[in-house]
């Protein structure tokens, strides 16, 4: 056998069992030594292949497609900084736990540290950032070798699968020529249907034992106060359960937009949503000490909810995760539940037949997110808020579709905003880093899972991924793209780097003065500005009955969008103060 045909069955295998244990879609930027994945995988019919030329691009759009579709996706590079450039979305989905399988190709070993071109250090080049590291053998076509493949194969998908989900590494070192051989036969194997590798797995769920559901319930019976906080999750099969124990309890939820509670057909009576605007006051936060706090998911985007448990310290937190980990950066004494969710949920009901609750309690907080939501929802202004922005964006996103959210005052804005709905809504961000770089590629990719998608995002985070842009227009994906233009970055208008008049503008405000329109002209995408609340509206209802890529640029002025936001947030609290006093 010669090394074309070696070659070609060596990767044929690896392909052919990622495909039997469920890659539906990989993503290659071109290349010359990643060549014979790239045309292995153009040649296996179940695997939909989407090419990205930008490496950056390509790995934030597989993230943004598997954190969607829920489901691992495969991403294909040739060798040097090709692969480096997949670092920032790696580092992403590794704090995410969004699994990804990064098969990046190399150079050959004789290669290695001898000057040859395009020959860097691949080997764990990202670190632990990925869950799983392999440096694959020179491709053979023994049957042993073969073998081999598929069992390396598996091993990558069952690792980015199993426990807590994330980013894998392999590595393949290719000789030349690199030109698979497709006429060749049965190059997926003999028999498809049981030439595959050994590796089968079962896995369980993790629940509490009875003891300790029991030694749970003890503490929570006496307790009336109690507090249920989600944040950022992608389960969305958990609502149900969480607000089902909520009502069972009579006590509170403060769903951060990114927990997928707000949005549904479940029963959100109990959902308190407008909580960061009065947590920033110190005296309210004081008057809402809990008895316990029951939280699921990651940290909650609110600052303002940082604060309060920074504040309440002494209260007992239980924070609950489906696998492992520890994600609390409170710094509070934090009692860790490593459980499914939705079955300890199940389990928690059942015990609360003679729980003690306080009808006080929870009418205290739907008080005062009722003022919250009043003012938050009230007015609309002659040139467009970013909070009326959101507002829009709420009233007529379509059912069953996505909204991707950019970080900074983006996200902000939707925890402010963004209300309870019954609309089966997905509110996706990469929170796991937090960074700007990457989300038009991230929204982009989520829109190629097929359900349209609206991106709010900003003008920085916007210029930061144009390259982004290109996928949309050269697959036509349904993304609508509300650019929210202050010239800057407007998150520091509400820090304290504000006061410094000197430095502020160019370290911190950093405009870019770039006339956002010409992008939409360079990618072809249908381009409007808004200039009001009511006509976002109706640009975005307009831009849902078009196919392809819409941008809509809603520019505000940073100064007076800080003052409108401590406007609000001080009537809201001064209201508050008022009703108790």
């Amino acid at each position: 056998m010669n090394y074309t045909e070696s070659l070609t069955r060596y990767t044929a295998n690896f392909v052919d069992e990622l495909g039997k244990n469920g890659i539906t879609d990989v993503v290659i930027s071109p290349g010359s030594r990643s060549t014979p994945l790239a045309l292995v995988f153009r040649e296996y019919s179940s695997i939909k292949e989407w090419i990205v030329i930008d490496e950056r691009s390509a790995a934030f759009f597989a993230l943004g497609l598997a954190k969607k579709s829920n489901r691992p996706v495969a991403l294909v590079c040739t060798s040097g900084t090709a692969a480096a450039n997949y670092y920032p979305a790696i580092v992403e989905a590794f704090y995410s736990r969004v699994p990804l399988l990064v098969l990046t190709a190399d150079r050959p070993h004789e290669l290695r540290q001898v000057g040859a071109p395009q020959a860097i250090e691949q080997i764990k080049m990202y670190g632990d950032y990925v869950k799983w590291f392999h440096e694959m053998a020179v491709p053979e076509g023994t049957p042993s070798m073969l073998q081999y493949a598929r069992q390396k194969a598996s091993q990558a998908f069952a690792y980015a699968e199993q426990g807590n989900k994330g980013p894998v590494q392999v590595n393949f070192p290719f000789r030349e020529p690199l030109t698979p051989d497709f006429t060749l036969s049965d190059i997926w194997g003999v028999d498809r249907s049981k030439n595959s590798s050994d590796i089968n797995r079962l896995e369980g769920v993790k629940y509490l034992a009875d003891q300790h559901v029991e030694e749970l319930a003890d503490l929570f019976r006496t307790s009336p106060k109690g507090l249920i906080v989600c944040g950022p999750e992608m389960n969305e099969d958990f609502s149900e359960c969480v607000c089902d124990l909520a009502k069972a309890w009579s006590i509170p939820i403060l769903a951060d937009p990114l927990s997928q509670v707000r949005t549904g057909m479940h029963d959100k009576s109990h959902v308190i949503e407008g909580y960061d605007a009065f947590l920033r006051d110190s005296e309210i936060r004081e008057r809402l000490q809990p008895d316990y706090i029951i939280r699921f998911g990651a940290m909650p985007v609110s600052k303002a909810y940082l604060f309060y448990i920074k504040e309440h310290h002494h209260i007992p937190q239980f924070v609950v995760e489906k696998n492992e980990g520890f994600r609390d950066p409170s710094g509070n004494h934090t009692i860790y539940i490593y459980a499914e969710p939705k079955q300890l949920c199940n389990q928690l009901i059942e015990k609360a037949a003679d729980k003690q609750n306080s009808v006080e309690w929870l009418r205290k907080w739907q008080s005062y997110n009722q003022i919250a939501k009043d003012h938050l929802l009230a007015g609309e202004e002659a040139q467009i808020t970013e909070g009326e922005t959101v507002r829009a964006i709420a009233d007529v996103i379509p059912d069953h579709t996505t909204l991707y959210v950019g970080n900074s005052m983006a996200v902000r804005d939707v925890d402010s905003f963004f209300m309870v709905s019954s609309k089966n809504i997905s509110i996706l961000c990469n929170r796991g880093a937090n960074g700007i770089d990457g989300v038009i590629s991230s929204a982009v990719g989520a829109a190629a899972s097929g359900e349209r998608v609206t991106l709010l995002i900003g003008d920085l985070s916007f210029f930061h991924d144009m390259n982004g842009l290109l996928v949309a227009k050269q697959y036509q994906l349904p993304i609508t793209i509300v650019l929210v233009n202050n010239n800057g970055g407007g998150i520091f208008s509400f820090l304290p780097q504000a006061d410094d008049k000197k430095h502020f503008e160019a370290i911190f405000g950093t405009p870019v003065d770039l006339p956002f329109e010409n992008a939409g002209a360079l990618y072809n995408a249908d381009y409007k500005v808004a200039s009001t609340e009511s006509a976002l509206k109706v640009q975005l209802e307009e831009s849902y009955q078009r196919s392809g890529l819409s941008i809509i640029e809603v520019k505000t002025d940073r100064d007076e969008n800080t003052a409108w936001h401590r406007d609000k947030w001080n009537r809201i609290m001064a209201e508050i103060k008022e009703e108790q006093a």
